[in-house]
């Protein structure tokens, strides 16, 4: 038999793809990446994803895996690759509200996994825009992070345990829920932010925590970073480590919101060179019960500060959320970064990680080597600022590929010299094989393509992708 009858054989007739039925997984949200996959299979357990993975390898065909497609580095795109999309299996095997972890399938999408613990009165720390769509498997495969990493760590600092298949079909048990193990090598470290291409992850055991009893969330204009740091560790002091976010929003990302979602608005006329939305959150009883003036005492100690600072002169305005309304309504304004950047071409999209006192030195002098290297060209910028992580996007003048590698090299350069990472949240994937030629440790290098060689003999699982050629 051929590879798709063997497919249909495995996992059903109705879960092999091909043709016009497969157009939607081989195309990326953003519409940067168009993919040609011989086939797409939609397994429904680990044992048809072995079955699937040893098929590919009978008919030589390479195997490249698929989550919620939210992805922004082209990590999932095949030309004459098997995809394997994991979106059925969707199970939350169990969630041990005692032990606070969660034992999930990795096709589950976050939101499931926030509403599966808070029905147990915990919460699941990862947040970022893409929740709704964004499925385990793939939140494990970049090491993911988002909105809360200042308090919570980014994914693999939350998961405990793995499932995983090998290049070769078997399967890898490593469903640990100890916190300690020093038996060996911790191979699952291998595995998160390898986007597929040592084996694919089919579920995982993650940390839960208690859930938050109140929030305090405030919109904060301030007159530089150095002075916005100062407001979080403040914050930090006073709330022993209870910000959970940090999100810098600069006077260009703020223009760009109100023409593309007017409907949105703003806080602050005229709009300030810096704008920080702020956000801690508590479990404790007594700072989220309201006082006899039906003040929350969170939100107290934040305006408190907020009031200190504005005295100083290091903060120029704030908004504070006195309902969960108005706190939502803040984190859309923060969580359009996707959208608006949509429809903005030619763009070059950088992941950058900086020390949080170069964030400030990094912007001036990357706008000011863009501004030499391609005039005219545009920035939007939007960043987790508690954790030094930057989404600087360039919009050069031109559609040239030549210079917006150029754009890219500029950008690594000052990241390079300010002791920063060029990737930071997002993956490698295609569009950063360069950036690794460039800028990764040769040493390092060396040692990725010798477990890939080890674990992925023959090269095929999700080839081309993390490791430059």
């Amino acid at each position: 038999m051929g590879l798709v009858e063997d497919l249909q054989a495995a996992v059903g007739a109705g879960n092999v793809l091909t043709g016009l039925d497969s157009a939607r997984y081989a195309r990326d949200w953003m519409g940067r990446y168009e993919g040609q996959p011989v086939a797409v299979a939609r397994p429904g357990s680990t044992a048809e994803v072995a079955a699937c993975v040893k098929i590919a390898a009978r008919h030589g065909v390479p195997v490249v895996p698929i989550s919620g497609n939210t992805g922004l580095v082209g990590g999932t795109m095949t030309k004459g690759g098997l995809m394997l999309t994991l979106e059925r299996m969707n199970r939350i095997r169990e969630v041990k509200r005692d032990s606070r972890l969660v034992i999930a399938e990795a096709g589950v999408v976050l939101t499931r996994l926030h509403e599966a613990a808070e029905a147990e009165g915990l919460y699941f720390p990862l947040w970022f825009g893409a929740r709704g769509s964004a499925m385990l498997g793939g939140v494990l495969s970049t090491n993911a992070g988002g909105s809360n990493v200042l308090r919570y760590g980014s994914t693999r600092g939350l998961c405990l345990g793995l499932e995983v298949v090998l290049a070769d079909g078997r399967v890898l048990n490593l469903m640990s829920e100890l916190h300690k193990d020093n038996s060996g090598y911790d191979l699952k470290n291998l595995f998160i932010g390898a986007e597929g291409t040592l084996g694919i992850i089919t579920a995982a055991v993650m940390k839960l925590v208690p859930a938050p009893k109140a929030h305090a969330t405030a919109t904060v204009a301030v007159r530089s970073l150095t002075d916005a740091l100062t407001l979080l560790n403040r914050m930090q002091e006073a709330t022993g480590n209870r910000v959970e976010a940090f999100e810098f929003m600069p006077r260009t990302y703020s223009e760009r919101l109100l023409e593309a979602r007017p409907d949105l608005g703003l806080p602050f006329d005229p709009i300030p060179e810096v704008t920080i939305l702020i956000e801690a959150a508590t479990t404790v009883p007594t700072e989220a019960t309201p006082d006899d003036a039906g003040e929350i005492p969170l939100v107290t100690t934040l305006e408190t500060i907020l009031a200190e600072l504005m005295e100083a002169g290091l903060v120029t305005d704030a908004v504070l959320a006195r309902s969960e309304q108005q706190r939502r309504a803040m984190w859309e304004r923060r969580e359009a970064a996707a959208e608006i950047s949509v429809g903005l071409h030619p763009e070059v999209d950088t992941d950058v990680c900086l020390p949080l006192d170069k964030v400030e030195a990094f912007l001036a002098e990357a706008l000011r080597r863009l501004d030499a290297l391609d005039p005219g060209a545009r920035t939007l910028t939007v960043a987790h600022l508690g954790d030094g992580n930057l989404h600087f996007t360039a919009y050069p003048t031109r559609d040239e590929a030549r210079l917006k590698d150029k754009v890219m090299e500029t950008v690594e350069d000052v990241v390079a010299e300010l002791g920063g990472s060029f990737s930071a949240e997002h993956g490698v994937g295609l569009s950063k094989l360069n950036s690794m030629a460039r800028r990764k440790d040769p040493v390092a290098l060396d040692v990725m393509r010798a477990l890939k060689t080890a674990l992925d003999p023959d090269n095929r699982m999700n080839p081309g992708k993390v490791i430059p050629g």
